[in-house]
């Protein structure tokens, strides 16, 4: 019988990453470089060209991302957990966590926005549905009637985990600025989405970004660049994995 310890579960298992899809398509991406390339082209850096087409297919723009990471020879779910903000974070939380990572709070407005396309587990913003003071059930902060379209999708009490809604209700699978619009229409789906619009000086940029696509698509190109150089491992560091799921 295998039992499975908090202590040695690999990134992927983490909680926040339980509800990616597509792990395939990376690996299948890599099993077929690795027939004409073998040990060259690493599954950190698949990732990140992936990440990049995903929103040039979307509808978003296409950017350079440089090259020449290697990938870590440890993966540990408790890295991803403290790594990864939470949907529940306030806008102080958030900015912290971004600026731990050298990013800064302009970053963290910006990369929030990929929130234009996907879709998210009733679990992520439950909380905002149910029981959520002791004065309210619903979080004053959400669309009344978006809040009640969530509730019928995701009834208290439901954990399964198929159950999906879309982090953008208008266009879920268009990148655009749509994601902006809707936190100022108070539909942001998460506590993290919507308290951007709790200070100045993040709910300037959503709503310039709101009116501005192009100055959006420029700034979050350049964000993600800048996101994918954090802590690159390059030369002898690290490995170039041969299958992306375990470490050589």
């Amino acid at each position: 019988m295998l039992v499975s310890y908090p202590w040695n579960q690999a990134e992927m298992d983490a909680i926040p990453n339980q509800s990616l899809r597509g792990f395939e398509i990376i690996w299948f991406a890599k099993w077929q470089l690795e027939q004409v390339c073998q040990g060259i082209v690493s599954c950190a850096d698949i990732i990140a060209f992936a990440a990049r087409d995903s929103v040039s297919l979307t509808g978003g723009i296409t950017y350079d991302v440089p090259s020449g990471r290697r990938d870590g020879t440890i993966s540990r779910a408790s890295e991803a957990l403290a790594n990864l903000p939470p949907p529940f974070a306030d806008v102080n939380t958030l900015t912290q966590m971004f600026a731990n990572k050298g990013l800064s709070q302009d970053d963290m407005v910006t990369l929030s926005g990929a929130h234009t396309i996907g879709q998210s587990h009733c679990s992520s913003f439950s909380s905002r549905l149910n029981n959520f003071s002791p004065n309210s059930s619903i979080d004053p902060t959400l669309d009344s009637t978006l809040a009640s379209e969530l509730t019928q999708q995701c009834p208290q009490h439901n954990t399964d985990p198929k159950t999906v809604v879309p982090m953008d209700p208008v266009t879920p699978n268009t990148f655009d600025v749509n994601y902006y619009k809707n936190i100022l229409a108070n539909k942001g789906l998460f506590t993290s989405d919507q308290t951007l619009m709790s200070i100045n000086a993040t709910s300037a940029l959503v709503t310039k970004y709101a009116q501005d696509s192009a100055t959006f698509m420029s700034n979050f190109a350049a964000a993600m660049v800048k996101m994918g150089n954090i802590d690159v491992l390059t030369g002898t560091n690290g490995e170039i994995r041969t299958w992306c799921h375990v470490t050589n």
